[in-house]
């Protein structure tokens, strides 16, 4: 299939200083950012700004790599009191990653690290556009239940939008045998 990375390692690592420029890839990019609730980073002293407020603070955001190169990231919004139970999980890639399975086999790796990471975890949760059909492909693929349509349910960007919810639960996955 034309198009589609063959020989790649998808992994996630914690971000560091030095992935600056690969995150401007994807933070600069106008058409990465038209789903996202971030707007657009305009310069590198942003985008270094950002990253050192707001991702090295921040309990559980990894950088997807391939081949060692950051070419986007994920995170968790971990919810808080009764909700410690759940967090929202939230990724992007680069523009030239996409239709390539890079973001399904990030969140194929972050589910089981989140629920491992974070013992209180029971469910994690994403919010999609309806017209986000390639971001809804991606949870699917990862095993996420698609429970229903929130009609007007967030604004962002000056904008009241609808979003499809998924889940999946800790209990939907494996048991992990020990050798």
């Amino acid at each position: 299939m034309e198009g589609r990375v063959e020989s790649w390692r998808v992994t996630l690592r914690d971000f560091k200083m030095t992935d600056v420029e690969d995150f401007m890839v994807w933070a600069m990019d106008e058409e990465v950012a038209h789903f996202c609730s971030w707007e657009v980073h305009k310069s590198r002293e942003e985008a270094e700004k950002y990253v050192s407020t707001e991702v090295f603070p921040h309990p559980w955001y990894k950088a997807i790599c391939v081949d060692g190169k950051a070419v986007g990231a994920i995170s968790l919004i971990l919810g808080e009191g009764h909700a410690r139970c759940r967090a929202e999980i939230g990724y992007v890639t680069a523009a030239h990653c996409w239709g390539k399975g890079i973001a399904t086999q990030a969140v194929k790796l972050a589910v089981p690290a989140a629920f491992q990471d974070l013992p209180d975890l029971e469910r994690i949760e994403a919010l999609v556009e309806p017209q986000n059909v390639a971001s809804q492909r991606v949870l699917e693929k990862a095993g996420f239940v698609k429970e229903g349509l929130l009609s007007r349910y967030l604004t962002f960007k000056g904008k009241t939008r609808d979003f499809f919810a998924y889940r999946i639960l800790s209990a939907d996955l494996p048991v992990a045998v020990p050798p």
